[in-house]
């Protein structure tokens, strides 16, 4: 199908995309890589009079190291992220993520914060932040706050963002040296969106787990963190009880939709198998 008639709007700085987004409000939506948006266009289940195109926005661009924590900004291509070194140097989950998102066409268009701000469970950015206990900039009329991306995420493409406000900024705090990290993800295809995957960043000492962050993605209306298995893991080595009693933990809080990838019976049990995979990845890591 083709779109209803919009106008199209390319700002080239930050204030004059708020501008922008303010005197068109409700009528007005963001446009990034494209991938989510322009779909749902074509089929008329998304209807803006007014498109607002951030791709001309240096400033919303780029990866760099501020203290102990990186910023990327949010029109920061998957493909960026793929080949940043510094990413590979310090947060290589991010890296591994990346690489999974799709494929080559999809990642040298879509960007981080436009995975992030659509809030679809079945993206894979929104676990991985979780994992890595990232923060969101979030910039509008009001000024400039920062968010967790636990708590972030409310419902199927439902976030705290306001609809005058735009994400500029996600800000990684850098992993401590000698973890270890894996993002283990089920898919039909390349291409396709995640049956089930989990995401770990994990730290060991002495044998014995130190501290362990572990998310999923695309098993409930949200991405989860699985809390529950963290907390038991804590202070055990990764031996097979450990690991089957996190998996199970894990395939607790799955609540997932029963569609082409699977019945939700099997989605949650490649939930825990994804979650002892990731850690047993993690661990062989870490060092």
């Amino acid at each position: 199908m083709i779109p209803t008639a919009f106008d199209y709007h390319a700002p080239t700085s930050l204030p004059d995309a708020l501008a922008l987004l303010g005197r068109y409000g409700e009528d007005a939506k963001l446009l990034a890589g494209g991938h989510s948006l322009l779909p749902m266009m074509k089929l008329r289940f998304a209807e803006p009079a007014h498109l607002i195109d951030l791709g001309r926005i240096p400033d919303l661009r780029g990866i760099a190291q501020v203290g102990d924590t990186i910023h990327i900004g949010a029109m920061t291509t998957e493909n960026d992220l793929v080949w940043s070194r510094l990413l590979a140097d310090k947060v290589p989950l991010l890296v591994e993520g990346a690489r999974l998102i799709s494929d080559p066409q999809v990642r040298y268009k879509g960007t981080i914060g436009g995975d992030i701000s659509h809030g679809d469970p079945g993206n894979d950015h929104p676990a991985l932040m979780l994992a890595l206990g990232a923060s969101f900039v979030l910039k509008g009329p009001g000024g400039e706050r920062t968010v967790p991306a636990d708590g972030f995420f409310l419902g199927m493409y439902s976030t705290l963002l306001d609809p005058l406000e735009i994400l500029t900024r996600i800000e990684v705090p850098v992993p401590a040296a000698g973890s270890g990290w894996a993002y283990e993800k089920l898919k039909r295809k390349i291409g396709d969106f995640a049956t089930a995957a989990a995401a770990v960043q994990l730290r060991m000492q002495g044998g014995k787990v130190a501290s362990v962050s572990i998310a999923l993605t695309n098993l409930a209306a949200t991405p989860l963190k699985a809390t529950a298995a963290e907390a038991w893991l804590a202070g055990k080595p990764l031996d097979e009880a450990a690991l089957a009693e996190a998996a199970r933990l894990a395939m607790e809080i799955c609540d997932p939709v029963p569609d082409q990838r699977g019945n939700a019976d099997y989605k949650r049990a490649m939930a825990g198998e994804m979650t002892r995979r990731a850690l047993l990845k993690a661990q062989s890591r870490a060092v």
